[in-house]
C-alpha cells in the first residue's frame, strides 16, 4: 500500500485558551493521520486527546504541499 499525503487541521485547548493547527503528513489512511496528530500534539504540547479537536482531514496532491521537508522528501521542486 502506498502512502498518501494528507492535510489535517483543527484546534486544541490548553490553559483555557484555544490554539489552531494545520499539519501535512504521509500516511496510508485517514485513521493513521488522526492517531499521529493525537500522538504528536500530546508529546510536543502536553495536550490530552480529549482536548484535541480535528476538524478536517483531506487528501492533497504533491503540488499542494507547503511543508518544505515533505516537499523535499517527495522530490517536488521547492519554488517558494
Amino acid at each position: 500500500m502506498s502512502s498518501k499525503i494528507w492535510r489535517a487541521s483543527g484546534n486544541y485547548r490548553k490553559n483555557k485558551k484555544s490554539y489552531g493547527f494545520t499539519r501535512e503528513l504521509l500516511a496510508d489512511k485517514e485513521s493513521h493521520v488522526e492517531e499521529r496528530i493525537f500522538s504528536e500534539m500530546g508529546s510536543r504540547h502536553r495536550v490530552r486527546r480529549k482536548d484535541i479537536e480535528i476538524t478536517e482531514i483531506k487528501e492533497i496532491k504533491p503540488e499542494e504541499v507547503t511543508n518544505l521537508e515533505l516537499r523535499k522528501l517527495l522530490g517536488v521542486e521547492t519554488e517558494f
